[in-house]
């Protein structure tokens, strides 16, 4: 982890900085063929190129009738859980649920002379929500993807994971979800995208997953909707000399087991508690860590600890950044609230350390990475549903209007335009 002083300088200038920024900068291009492969061979041959792709890439060699997970599995899964993990699952979901629910949006009408305008807010109708398989287990991953869809009214959400384990099969169950598809990979977005003789076209693609999952996403956009190409994981932690080092330290490990491109980033007025935030982390926390060699990687590349001059300057650097996580520990943290432009989650005070919102608190922690949060928010309600204007046109309204639009219709040449205006002038048709 770098100290890097940025006192009385220029942070815009700070090739520290200028290159954590274009970190999430992914080179794709060698990865694209392949993928446009796979999808096209999903478009055109269906089931036969799930399975292929997923014996070749998984070895698994399934049947059509094996694509999708029986309900008594996904069932016994949640009732095999402990009651531990249960309970914690059952928790996680109701306050998440509570939180999106608050997100729900009504339609509107206005009425005028003559006119009744308005907005009609409609779900889509199938989500299809992907989750990472194998070994690791993401039961947050399914709950934090489900509810909002869920909460949004979505006709039918499916799942589909390589080789899902019992936590994400609970998970499932928790959410109400009922088909689970035991494929992964860009063969199940593809799937998913366009349907084949045993999968269900879906309208929009949520979760996470490797290059060829986010490649895979990318490329079918505009068949079906996407929630975003997700990048390399990142934390950022506005702190002032009331913070404790330690617990300061134990947030920026949080991010930085993610993965070796994750980013860790201190943002301090204090030189002191840089410098005790890294002896901690490399003297203490990452001897005998179980993923030390990740999280070794990612802070001796990516983590950096800048040293300003105030904490105004802190919040200047930070919506630079816009990064996915920000941490405000500092004596009020409140106070910057309103100087804070862009962030995905803003977790304010000592207490508010960034995993709780990954697992329990409401919020959802599918975010924005990679400086996105710029011009993009957290997954939520809104992402599922789609929305109608509704138009409704008297003849009283009609003579109002009417030769504003005709207007605009000769200026813009749009001689039909102006015609379907012209043959309503006369009142008997």
């Amino acid at each position: 982890m770098k100290i890097v002083d940025l006192r009385g300088k220029d942070f815009r200038e700070s090739k520290e900085l200028e290159a954590l920024i274009k970190r999430s900068e992914m080179e794709l291009d060698q990865y694209e063929e392949s993928v446009k492969k796979i999808l096209k061979d999903v478009k055109e041959k269906g089931d036969q190129a799930v399975i292929e792709y997923t014996e070749r890439f998984d070895g698994v060699k399934l049947t059509p009738q094996e694509f999708t997970v029986p309900f008594e599995e996904i069932e016994k899964a949640y009732e095999t859980l402990d009651q531990e993990t249960r309970t914690a699952m059952q928790v996680a979901y109701e306050r998440i649920k509570k939180y999106h629910e608050a997100q729900v949006e009504q339609g509107f009408f206005i009425e005028e002379k003559g006119m009744i305008l308005g907005q009609k807010v409609v779900p889509v109708e199938r989500a299809g929500l992907y989750v990472p398989g194998g070994k690791a287990a993401y039961p947050s991953t399914v709950i934090m993807n489900a509810v909002p869809a869920v909460v949004a009214g979505v006709d039918e959400v499916v799942m589909t994971s390589p080789n899902p384990n019992r936590y994400t099969l609970a998970a499932a169950y928790i959410c109400g979800i009922k088909t689970v598809y035991r494929i992964g990979g860009a063969q199940a977005i593809g799937a998913l995208a366009y349907g084949t003789e045993t999968i269900k076209k879906v309208d929009k693609i949520v979760g996470p997953g490797n290059i060829f999952v986010a490649l895979a996403k990318k490329n079918v956009y505009g068949y079906v909707d996407i929630d975003s190409i997700a990048g390399p994981s990142e934390i950022l932690v506005i702190a002032d000399h009331t913070a404790n080092p330690e617990w300061t330290a134990a947030d920026l490990l949080s991010q930085a087991e993610h993965d070796e491109l994750a980013a860790s980033i201190l943002i301090t007025t204090s030189e002191e508690l840089a410098k005790q935030v890294r002896d901690i982390l490399y003297n203490r926390f990452l001897v005998d860590f179980s993923r030390e060699s990740i999280a070794r990687k990612s802070l001796d590349t990516y983590g950096h600890a800048f040293i300003v001059d105030n904490l105004e300057t802190a919040v200047e650097v930070a919506n630079h950044i816009a990064p996915e996580h920000l941490e405000v520990i500092t004596e009020n943290p409140f106070s910057l609230l309103d100087r804070i432009k862009h962030a995905g989650a803003i977790f304010l005070g000592e207490y508010a350390t960034e995993p709780l919102g990954d697992y329990i608190l409401g919020p959802n922690h599918v975010l924005p990475t990679g400086g996105a949060a710029r011009f993009s928010s957290p997954l939520g309600v809104y992402d599922f549903v789609k929305k109608s204007s509704v138009i409704y046109v008297s003849r009283e309204g009609f003579d109002r209007v009417e030769k504003y639009a005709r207007q605009l219709a000769t200026v813009e040449g749009l001689e039909a335009h102006r015609l379907s205006v012209e043959v309503r002038l006369k009142k008997d048709g």
